[in-house]
């Protein structure tokens, strides 16, 4: 595909099938919705899952994973990046998948090589990871704007992926297929060291006997994340403020 039909397809309206009714998915699905896709369908398993889709993509259709993929022309897979290598190659086995459809997930850890067993079928495969933790609610939709978006494709249908990102309120950030699995470590080292700090200074403050710690910390720690975040976007050669 030459860069002017990605332009172009980027641009369409799509049919969009989800496969995962997870926090990452629903909530997906709901902001692409809102950029004018059409959402074909959504596969839930659990209770919870079917509850979270109906709330957060009110008539929707919950459906089987080979009629989500038959239905769409574009389909979403949110799934742990641990079940995608079989699920894709399954649906390859069964011929699932249709010529020219185009196939994302969401999996930080893998590239666009994992959709390599559907790509005999005419898929286009992107992988789209947004650097978000997930609620499964509305307000992670309000968290998607200015949010960024990890977007890995061939190089011919990057502009799909990008234009995607943006459509979800998202900022596109290309990453390497080889770098993947360097960038998931990134993130998980974000999310746990994070939570980590937080979890043992509220519990070192609840010890002292203090009953909401989280109103005591959360101040000290947003500023203390903002001040490296800008210190990160400065580069390792900024000079620290002497008056700090």
């Amino acid at each position: 595909m030459s860069g002017p039909s990605a332009a172009a397809a980027s641009a369409s309206r799509l049919g969009v099938g989800v496969v995962g009714a997870g926090r990452v998915g629903p909530v997906l699905a709901r902001a692409l919705a809102g950029a004018g896709h059409a959402i074909t369908g959504i596969s839930a398993v659990s209770a919870e899952s079917r509850e979270r889709a109906e709330s957060m993509l009110p008539g929707v259709p919950v459906l089987e994973v080979a009629e989500v993929v038959r239905r769409s022309e574009l389909v979403l897979f949110a799934i742990p990046g641990a079940e995608l290598p079989a699920l894709v190659s399954g649906l390859a086995a069964t011929g699932a998948w249709q010529p020219g459809q185009l196939a994302v997930h969401t999996a930080p850890e893998h590239g666009f090589g994992v959709f390599a067993p559907a790509l005999a079928s005419g898929v286009i495969p992107l992988a789209l990871h947004p650097a978000l933790v997930f609620t499964g609610t509305s307000l992670d939709l309000s968290r998607l704007a200015g949010a960024a978006v990890a977007v890995t494709a061939p190089g011919p249908v990057l502009p799909i992926g990008q234009a995607l990102a943006v459509e979800m309120g998202a900022e596109p950030v290309i990453v390497r297929e080889e770098d993947r699995p360097a960038y998931a470590e990134a993130m998980a080292a974000a999310v746990e060291f994070s939570g980590a700090v937080v979890r043992q200074a509220a519990g070192a403050l609840r010890e002292l006997g203090l009953a909401q710690p989280d109103r005591v910390i959360g101040g000290v720690v947003r500023a203390a994340v903002e001040e490296a975040l800008l210190a990160a976007h400065a580069g390792p050669g900024a000079e620290p403020d002497p008056e700090a």
